[in-house]
């Protein structure tokens, strides 16, 4: 049947033409011409699809834009141009097969895919801000967007070739050729978003850069030396990408874990790239990690004391990200770090490295005095780098979760990676395999150095006894007093 022959026929409430322009956009999708007999091409159902198309449209970059992004007329050009090209060959087909009802048949049948494209991009977007789609979905969610935007103009072009009985090796070139013009398009006007972020040029402020050396100078000097005789722990903790917030939370957290329930208070250090804190603390560079590093083995005993070194940020193969702009910075690499451990004299350690493919580092830094704990395999990656958390997920199951329950680290570990396999799970994520490698010196000493570790979190008798009177006291005051039970809680605390 040719396109001279095609009559369409409006119905006379908008609603019901409006409901077939969408049944028919749906047999398009499918490539079937059934699409000719439901589509209700009125110059109407034209600009108010075009309007509803533009408006989801702008929906979904609003959605996708940073928050600190404005309106960009170029975007609205670029999307616009696609429209007016298909009206115009619409124009085009109507006068060649001399049929005005094919006017605006094109237009409206892309334009109703198309909103009905956006919505979906917007309501995938919404999801996405919220985090509630599951890490690995947004490598290819870029790819999906693409190939819906190729897939409404390709099912346009097949539906009219066949409408126009064009030989099927026509349809090839045509489809591969639309294929090829279409991509090329969206990948150079990527970057022209309806809504786009203006870049702002990172900017250091002058006492910054006069503070920074004193900050580092200041943490260093605070590190206290060991007692001999005994047994102390010593704690480094290091964010490296300052993009995000949930590094320094973590680290801030963990040296709060062990300076305040495993006494590591005088002997910790912490390392911070956040764009936030240039002027509270010292920012994390190779050249602050090991000057860290050597201070903690100048201070420390290093046949009786234990570094306890933590690492958390984006990560590679055999990289963990150092990022603080606008200083350049290099990547923190397993090599780097295993030669700066061995120059400080710093012979027993635990590091925990969190990040993506954090595996990779095992074996650099393995060693027969050395247990090392990484948030991944080498080939898997991590989760939990999002700017609302407050610690990674094997942050918050190791740290605030398994470590408060458990007197050694092998116990913690493991608890911890089930609380993890469960999280990721849940989430649809693929499991990270988090990754715990245990020295052969280390695992005869390790006992006693946690013993004296996991010791300090218990409170002393007399501590205990105290809190006994204290309790006494307070449920004595309460019946005297009458108060109730939150305001006794209250008094108590």
């Amino acid at each position: 049947m040719s396109l001279t022959s095609l009559k369409t026929v409006s119905l006379q409430r908008f609603s019901l033409n409006f409901a077939a322009n969408i049944i028919a956009t749906l047999w398009m999708l499918v490539g079937s011409t059934r699409a000719f007999s439901w589509v209700k091409p009125t110059f109407i159902q034209f600009a108010v699809f075009a309007l509803l198309a533009l408006g989801s449209n702008v929906l979904f970059s609003w959605l996708a834009a940073e928050s600190s992004s404005t309106f960009n007329e170029q975007g609205l050009v670029s999307y616009l141009i696609w429209p007016m090209i298909i009206l115009l060959s619409g124009i085009i087909l109507a006068r060649r097969a001399s049929n005005q009802t094919l006017v605006f048949v094109p237009v409206v049948l892309w334009l109703v895919a198309d909103t009905l494209s956006a919505l979906l991009q917007s309501l995938v977007q919404f999801f996405g801000s919220y985090g509630w789609l599951p890490e690995w979905s947004y490598s290819f969610l870029p790819i999906l967007f693409l190939v819906l935007f190729l897939w409404q103009t390709l099912a346009l072009l097949w539906i009219f070739s066949r409408r126009l009985r064009i030989p099927w090796w026509e349809r090839i070139i045509i489809l591969v050729g639309a294929v090829a013009l279409l991509t090329i398009w969206q990948r150079n006007v990527a970057d022209q978003p309806i809504f786009k972020q203006i870049p702002v040029e990172p900017v250091l402020e002058e006492a910054a850069l006069y503070e920074q050396p004193r900050l580092l100078q200041q943490a260093l000097n605070s590190i206290d030396p060991s007692i001999d005789g005994k047994t102390d722990w010593y704690f480094m903790g290091v964010a490296g990408f300052s993009g995000q917030n949930v590094f320094r939370s973590e680290i801030n957290k963990v040296r709060e874990l062990f300076d305040v329930r495993f006494g590591t208070s005088g002997h910790s250090l912490s390392l911070i790239n956040n764009t936030y804190s240039w002027m509270d603390e010292p920012i994390a560079t190779k050249t602050s990690i090991l000057r860290g590093l050597k201070k903690i083995g100048q201070q420390m005993n290093a046949d009786e004391d234990v570094l306890f070194l933590t690492l958390s940020s984006h990560g590679n193969q055999d990289i963990v990200q150092l990022a603080n702009p606008p200083v350049a910075m290099d990547n923190l690499d397993a090599a780097w770090l295993r030669e700066a451990l061995d120059a400080s004299g710093i012979r027993w350690r635990v590091i925990v490295v969190s990040a993506c493919y954090s595996g990779s580092f095992i074996d650099e830094l393995a060693s027969p005095t050395t247990v090392v704990i990484t948030a991944s395999a080498a080939d898997k990656a991590s989760f939990g780098c999002t700017n609302t958390a407050e610690m990674t997920y094997f942050g918050q199951a190791f740290f605030a979760e398994s470590l408060r329950g458990n007197t050694s680290f092998e116990s913690a570990f493991k608890d911890a990676s089930i609380r993890v396999n469960e999280r990721e799970s849940a989430m649809g994520f693929e499991p990270s395999e988090p990754q715990m490698v245990i020295g052969s010196l280390m695992e005869t000493a390790l006992p006693a150095f946690e013993q004296v570790l996991f010791d300090k979190a218990r409170p002393s008798v007399a501590s205990i006894t105290n809190n006994t009177a204290s309790t006494t006291v307070n449920v004595l005051s309460e019946t005297n007093t009458n108060l109730s039970v939150g305001e006794a809680d209250a008094a108590a605390e």
